[in-house]
């Protein structure tokens, strides 16, 4: 389907697959706090969407390797057995083979039962779509899924927005099941929506737009920082969409106001925003987030006060 054609017909009563970013809260002494990071992966599950860990959203950019595993290790106590989660394969500032490095993230992310995202790195910024892809076919190969991370520089430096050539390539990789998009370009999704739809209909596009969450509407499923705020309200939201409910504009709408608010320029500090976010709404015991990360001004609890008023919380 064309893109003007995506544009017209708007996918009516399609059933969503939502995950949501979890963030990692912190105690007000500064250390993890485990027992409100499972809290929130289990109220997550509850409310019918996926949780993803070792995200942006997550820190994975400051983590060590043995705090990766934590995460993995956290996450897999709190939900079931059987629960699939994703987590962030993260290789930036590693020396080596770049497809080695991918798998050596990859082994613990599979062996704790999640599903593994692949982030971009910087040392492929420059390659062709042909090494692109090469590079993620041999870090892929014989792991039973597999996503791939398509993330602007206005939230990581080593993030970039690739051709269509090297999207194309990705999508014949059988292992890679979908792939996350977060330009903040509504026209750039709707081009890997068109594409999905003519190459490989399987294949999810997950939006990581967060100024653009009705992009449901056209065909995207989410991967979401934003989802980690409120993930019962984006989980009624869904539903809402799927039946046709016309209170579903409504709570978009409110949704959307939390994400322009959230996710502002600096966009990383939309971080410090999900957690003075949850703290105000008694679901993290601080509003400190990871000391490296950018911050939000002392007023921000004011104006995400009245984020949540709109959503329905006291």
């Amino acid at each position: 389907m064309t893109i003007e054609g995506l544009i017209e017909k708007r996918r009516l009563r399609r059933r969503v697959h939502g995950i949501a970013a979890a963030l990692l809260p912190y105690e007000s002494d500064g250390r993890v706090s485990v027992e409100a990071f499972q809290k929130l992966l289990v109220a997550t599950h509850r409310a019918g969407l996926m949780n993803a860990v070792n995200m942006d959203t997550g820190y994975v950019n400051y983590l060590s390797n043995a705090e990766k595993r934590g995460v993995l290790q956290w996450a897999r106590d709190a939900l079931t057995k059987d629960v699939p989660f994703v987590a962030g394969a993260y290789i930036e500032n590693q020396t080596g083979d770049i497809a080695t490095l991918y798998r050596r993230q990859i082994d613990p992310i599979v062996n704790a039962g999640g599903i593994p995202i692949l982030f971009q790195t910087a040392r492929l910024h420059g390659a062709s779509a042909k090494e692109k892809a090469a590079t993620y076919q041999a870090a892929c190969q014989g792991y039973p899924q597999a996503l791939a991370f398509e993330l602007g520089t206005m939230f990581a430096p080593n993030g970039e927005i690739f051709d269509e050539e090297t999207v194309r390539r990705l999508m014949d990789i059988p292992e890679i099941k979908g792939m996350k998009h977060s330009s903040l370009d509504r026209m750039v999704e709707l081009e890997r929506l068109a594409l999905r739809d003519a190459c490989r209909p399987d294949f999810r596009i997950y939006t990581g737009n967060d100024l653009g969450i009705n992009m449901i509407e056209y065909g995207s499923d989410y991967l979401l920082g934003l989802a980690s705020f409120a993930p019962e309200k984006f989980a009624e939201r869904d539903r809402l969409w799927e039946d046709g409910d016309p209170g579903y504009y409504a709570l978009s709408d409110a949704l959307q106001y939390l994400g322009n608010v959230a996710f502002r320029d600096p966009v990383p500090a939309y971080k410090h925003s999900a957690a003075v976010f949850l703290h105000l709404t008694g679901r993290i015991p601080s509003d400190l987030v990871h000391p490296n990360n950018p911050k939000r001004p002392t007023w921000e609890s004011e104006i995400l006060r009245d984020c949540a008023l709109r959503l329905g919380y006291g």
